[in-house]
């Protein structure tokens, strides 16, 4: 699998994949314009659509309730360190007790957040153009 990424102009830094483009940008604070979320904030978006996406299916196979399903996705930090990252599930009314435990257990199955446990190795190389 690649991703093509590409600089379309300013700080923007766009990647290309399958068909789909994602645009990225700074802030105008970091010298940006702002048109499009900053890298950084798209990847913990990606954990929080990621842990959404297992619940979701969680309760589509069941045919759960999934009206008013929501995430609320917190994050502490120490200092500029991102040190805790917290998902609190809101249920839909009327969402059986049973199985409470195991939609959280479906939020904790998210590839993201597993990726992050075992992190791959990195390498960051320069080809000839």
């Amino acid at each position: 699998m690649e991703f093509d990424i590409t600089f379309p102009g300013g700080k923007r830094v766009d990647a290309q994949i399958n068909g789909w483009s994602i645009a990225t940008d700074q802030a105008p604070r970091s010298g940006g314009e702002g048109s499009a979320p900053e890298p950084y904030m798209l990847f913990l978006a990606s954990l929080g659509t990621c842990a959404g996406i297992y619940v979701l299916g969680f309760c589509q196979s069941r045919e759960l309730p999934t009206d008013g399903l929501r995430i609320t996705q917190h994050l502490e930090w120490e200092g500029h360190k991102l040190s805790k990252v917290r998902f609190d599930i809101h249920l839909p009314e009327g969402f059986p007790e049973k199985y409470r435990d195991a939609v959280v257990r479906a939020a904790e199955m998210c590839a993201v957040k597993r990726t992050l446990e075992e992190p791959p190795a990195f390498e960051t190389r320069t080809l000839p153009a």
